[in-house]
C-alpha cells in the first residue's frame, strides 16, 4: 500500500504591527508645551556652607563694673509677710491660722507669764533649794602670781591690771595669796585676803585698800 504523504501546513505568520500614529496633538497641549519651552529652567542647588571657626573666648581684662542697681539681700534673708484670711486658696484661709473654736481664737488674748491653762505651773512644780543674796558683790579675782608681770616698785592699780588684761573694767578687785612674790609692788584693791597681804608687805611691798 502507498502512504499517503500528509500535507504539511505552514504556521500562519504573525502580522506585522505598523507603528501606531501618534494622536492629534490638542490646543492646550500645544499651549502647555509652548509655555514650558518660554519657562526659565530651574537653578542648580546651592552647595551647603561650611560652618564658620568658632571664636575663641577671650579672658576679660578686669571684671565688669558693679553698681548700686547690683545690690541684693542674701538668699533665705527675706520672705513674704504672712498674708491671712485671704481665702482657701492662699493656705490660711477660714479660721486664719487660729484653730478651731476656744479662747485663744478670740480677739483680745493675753495671758499672765508663767500661765499653763490652768495646770500646775513648772515654777510651783520644781522644788525650791537655798538662797540668792541680790545684793551680792561679785569681785575680779588676781592671785599673787599673776603679779609677777610687773616690775618692782611699780603701782599695781586696777587701771594697770585692767590694762595687763588681768581684770575688766569697772568691776571690783581682790587679791588672794595663791603664789609666790618676791617683788616690792604698791599694790592698790578694793579687798586683799590675810596671805596676799602679808606676802606683799614681807616682799616690802605696800597694799592700798579702796572704797568701792
Amino acid at each position: 500500500m502507498v502512504e499517503k504523504k500528509k500535507k504539511t501546513t505552514k504556521a500562519a505568520k504573525p502580522a506585522a504591527r505598523k507603528p501606531a500614529k501618534p494622536a492629534a496633538k490638542t490646543a492646550a497641549s500645544k499651549a502647555a508645551a509652548k509655555a514650558a519651552a518660554q519657562a526659565p529652567a530651574a537653578p542648580a542647588p546651592r552647595a551647603a556652607r561650611p560652618p564658620r571657626p568658632k571664636k575663641a573666648a577671650v579672658a576679660p581684662s578686669r571684671p565688669a563694673a558693679t553698681g548700686i542697681h547690683d545690690l541684693a539681700p542674701a538668699d533665705g534673708a527675706t520672705h513674704y509677710r504672712k498674708r491671712v484670711g485671704r481665702g482657701p486658696g492662699s493656705g490660711h484661709g477660714k479660721t486664719a491660722g487660729r484653730g478651731n473654736k476656744g479662747q485663744q481664737s478670740r480677739t483680745g488674748y493675753r495671758h499672765q507669764r508663767g500661765f499653763e491653762g490652768g495646770q500646775m505651773p513648772l515654777h510651783r512644780r520644781l522644788p525650791k533649794r537655798g538662797f540668792t543674796n541680790i545684793f551680792r558683790v561679785e569681785y575680779d579675782i588676781v592671785n599673787l602670781s599673776d603679779l609677777e608681770g610687773f616690775d618692782a616698785g611699780d603701782a599695781v592699780n586696777p587701771e594697770a591690771l585692767v590694762a595687763a588684761r588681768l581684770t575688766r573694767k569697772n568691776r571690783p578687785v581682790k587679791i588672794l595669796g595663791d603664789g609666790k612674790i618676791e617683788k616690792a609692788l604698791n599694790v592698790s584693791a578694793h579687798k586683799f585676803s590675810a596671805s596676799a597681804k602679808a606676802s606683799i608687805e614681807k616682799a616690802g611691798g605696800r597694799c592700798e585698800v579702796l572704797s568701792r
